[in-house]
C-alpha cells in the first residue's frame, strides 16, 4: 500500500500506535491499543454546523457501544488552520455542555500545527499534541478518572512528555509524524 492510499484513519492509526504507544506519550494508550477499543471516526465535512452534529453522533455512538473505550475524531479537511481549529474545539465543548455530556465525556485536541500557548511554534514540546490531522480525542471521564487513580503521579505526565520532546528534538518528531502516512 502506497502512502497516497492510506485513509486519514489509516495514518492517525499509525500515529497511534507508532508516536503515541510507542513513545508513552499516553500512558493509557497501549492497553486501548492492545484491546481494540479505540474508534477512528473520519468526517470529510467541513461545514461547521455539520462536523458539530457528527460529534455528537459520535458520543450517541460512544453512549450506545461500551465495547468502544474512546473516539479519535478526525478533520482532514476544512480545518487545517490551528486558530480555527481552537475555535472550533470551544465550540465543541460548549456542545458538549449544552448536549447534556458535562462529566461523561471531554475533549482532548491535536493538530499538525498544535501550538501551546506561550511555546514558539517550533518547540518540540508542541509536538506532544501534535497529529497528522486535527483530531478530537473524546474521552469517557469515567474512564479517564479510573485510570488516573490507578497511575502513580499522573501529574508528571505533562513534564515526562515535554522533557521527552525537547531531548529527541522537533526533527525526530516531524520524520516520525511523516511516517504516519505510509503503511511500514
Amino acid at each position: 500500500m502506497s502512502a497516497e492510499t492510506l485513509t486519514p484513519a489509516q495514518q492517525t492509526k499509525n500515529w497511534v500506535e507508532r508516536v503515541i504507544m510507542k513513545y508513552n506519550i499516553c500512558p493509557f494508550a497501549r492497553q486501548e491499543v492492545l484491546n481494540n477499543t479505540i474508534h477512528y471516526q473520519t468526517v470529510e465535512d467541513t461545514e461547521l454546523s455539520t462536523v458539530l452534529m457528527s460529534l455528537i453522533k459520535a458520543c450517541e455512538t460512544l453512549d450506545e457501544s461500551p465495547q468502544i473505550e474512546t473516539t479519535l475524531f478526525i478533520l482532514p479537511r476544512g480545518f487545517e488552520g490551528f486558530y480555527s481549529y481552537l475555535d472550533l474545539v470551544d465550540i465543541a465543548n460548549d456542545l458538549l455542555i449544552e448536549q447534556g455530556y458535562e462529566g461523561i465525556y471531554q475533549l482532548a485536541s491535536f493538530h499538525p500545527d498544535y501550538c501551546f500557548d506561550g511555546e514558539p511554534q517550533d518547540s518540540p514540546a508542541n509536538f506532544t499534541n501534535r497529529s497528522p490531522f486535527p483530531t478530537l480525542h473524546i474521552i469517557r471521564e469515567a474512564s479517564m478518572e479510573k485510570a488516573l487513580a490507578d497511575y502513580d503521579d499522573p501529574e508528571s505526565i505533562p513534564e515526562r512528555n515535554i522533557a521527552f520532546a525537547n531531548k529527541k528534538g522537533s526533527d525526530f518528531f516531524v520524520k516520525l509524524l511523516s511516517s504516519c502516512s505510509n503503511s511500514k
